[in-house]
């Protein structure tokens, strides 16, 4: 891929990646229940997914998603499901009283948390579409395809990374200043409605018909 070119994906990763979404909900969310250093298991999850996405994209999968109404939906749907299901934990967590000190931090499971993120990615078909008409643009199909779909799928995840290091981390500073149950359970409300938003938003997505 030629350094020009790389150059403008660089930009249009970050464009994309600090766009608001499903994925940065989860983040913040993450940060807020867990703090940074356990949260940030749910961007590695999330960078699994987006890995997925690119290889069905690399693999001219995508197509077939972007042209089946069946696939399209179902994914689509599951996805809907699986933010409500989080906007529900979310609005059920309990908070709990520290006195003088921070808001106490629940123990995620690592493995719990990746997978969460992963399925947050992974069950938005629209991403897929969305990579399937942006990708191609960078991709010049008279170089191997492989070592230059490595290098974009390198370059988003290590700037995802980055992006949701960020709102994770925000979340978590948030986090020292919940000290009473009434706060906490107003930012997991606020948390839980924005995944709810964000099931709307992915419920309206239709399937681009050509």
């Amino acid at each position: 891929m030629a350094l020009q070119t790389w150059l403008a994906f660089l930009v249009a990763c970050w464009v994309i990646s600090l766009s608001p979404g499903a994925g940065a909900i989860a983040s913040m969310s993450s940060g807020l229940q867990y703090g940074f250093w356990r949260g940030y298991w749910n961007a590695l999850g999330l960078q699994l997914g987006l890995a997925l996405q690119i290889a069905i994209v690399a693999a001219g999968v995508g197509a077939v998603l972007a042209t089946s109404a069946l696939a399209f939906t179902l994914i689509k749907w599951f996805g809907v499901a699986y933010l409500v299901w989080l906007a529900v934990k979310q609005w059920q967590a309990l908070p709990a009283e520290l006195p003088g000190g921070e808001a106490p931090r629940a123990a995620g499971r690592p493995l719990a948390l990746v997978l969460r993120g992963f399925l947050v990615n992974a069950s938005n078909p629209k991403a897929v579409v969305f990579m399937l008409a942006v990708l191609p643009q960078f991709i010049d199909p008279q170089r191997p395809l492989l070592e230059q779909y490595l290098v974009i799928g390198a370059t988003m995840v290590a700037v995802d990374l980055i992006v949701m290091a960020g709102y994770t981390g925000l979340a978590a500073r948030v986090l020292r200043l919940l000290r009473t149950p009434r706060q906490q359970r107003l930012m997991n409300r606020t948390f839980a409605s924005l995944f709810v938003a964000a099931a709307a938003l992915l419920a309206s997505v239709r399937r681009a018909v050509a």
